[in-house]
């Protein structure tokens, strides 16, 4: 089920997920109605409360390299439920965007390298590593987690001069 977006500057956005403890049927719901909103928006990653709901949940499926237009392939979603950092190091910039702001986009400065430790649907500890725009995509959904949008990285100049355009937006 396609459910609706939370969009900047709800301030759900800022609530601090909670640790997921039960790995059931509910859950898994949530999982697929995540998928179906991320595809229906055309995005890559989609954190739980990006839906209104406060849980250590995220999804990522990336995009293919070579062809744009290619519809995600379900079993390559990444479902990532409690995730810890084991490492991050090193340091890159790159565009991001945000189904939560949509329509904007700046670079955005990140760590390099992760090393992340997470849970998959069923309570399963798993390990994933990597210095590509899955590492970004990770942090970013993880931020979400954690109460923070991307905007909240950029200089004070480029923040405030968002914040004025994204008010004249939705006047």
């Amino acid at each position: 089920m396609v459910r609706d977006i939370v969009i900047y500057p709800d301030k759900r956005l800022k609530l601090i997920s909670q640790e997921v403890k039960e790995f059931d049927s509910e859950l898994h719901s949530l999982l697929e109605d995540m998928y179906d909103t991320m595809l229906s928006k055309r995005g890559v990653g989609l954190a739980a409360i990006q839906i209104g709901v406060a849980k250590r949940v995220l999804i990522i499926n990336l995009p293919d390299e070579n062809d744009d237009d290619a519809l995600p392939i379900k079993s390559e979603t990444l479902e990532i439920i409690n995730p810890v950092f084991i490492k991050k190091e090193g340091s890159c910039k790159h565009q991001e965007g945000c189904l939560s702001i949509p329509g904007i986009y700046e670079d955005i400065e990140r760590s390099e390298h992760i090393v992340l430790e997470y849970q998959n649907r069923y309570g399963e500890k798993k390990t994933i590593e990597d210095n590509d725009f899955l590492a970004i995509a990770i942090q970013h959904e993880i931020d979400h987690l954690d109460g923070k949008v991307f905007i909240e990285k950029l200089s004070f100049i480029k923040r405030k001069k968002f914040e004025k355009e994204w008010k004249k937006k939705f006047k």
